[in-house]
């Protein structure tokens, strides 16, 4: 099911829709260090599954942001590297690191979903107010 959000620009739309999945971004970012060989990608990716990155590879491929390229052998060698389109999404990649050195910011100083914002709403007293757990024994 798609989803649409009417105060926002289609474009921005469809390049959020190849970003919310899963690896496009970091596929089409380790490709911004050139033409790189199936492998190659995997090693730099180390979590994803062959299965997984074929899947993305051929994707990105049929949305025009990443070409393959089959190299005469022997051996046969295949690769992939960005088009005009994918090698756009390097600006983007710079934006989303100087944000989410922001992110890492805010989470350092205790602004992070996991405490500033919540513990901001309970207010001072109910920080303090948390049970503390009991002090370790020492029965020897």
């Amino acid at each position: 099911m798609k989803h649409s959000c009417q105060h926002l620009c289609d474009r921005f739309q469809v390049a959020m829709g190849v970003l919310a999945k899963p690896w496009n971004g970091l596929i089409i970012a380790t490709l911004e260090e050139g033409a790189l060989r199936f492998g190659e990608i995997g090693e730099r990716l180390d979590a994803i599954s062959d299965r997984m990155l074929s899947s993305r590879l051929k994707e990105l491929e049929a949305l025009g942001l990443v070409v393959r390229r089959v190299l005469p052998g022997p051996p046969v060698r295949v690769e992939y590297e960005l088009t005009g389109a994918g090698r756009g999404f390097g600006e983007v990649a710079q934006a989303i690191s100087r944000w989410g050195e922001l992110l890492a910011e805010s989470a350092a100083r205790g602004g992070g979903a996991k405490g500033g914002a919540r513990a901001a709403r309970r207010g001072p007293a109910a920080k303090r107010a948390r049970p503390r757990p009991a002090p370790a024994r020492k029965d020897a």
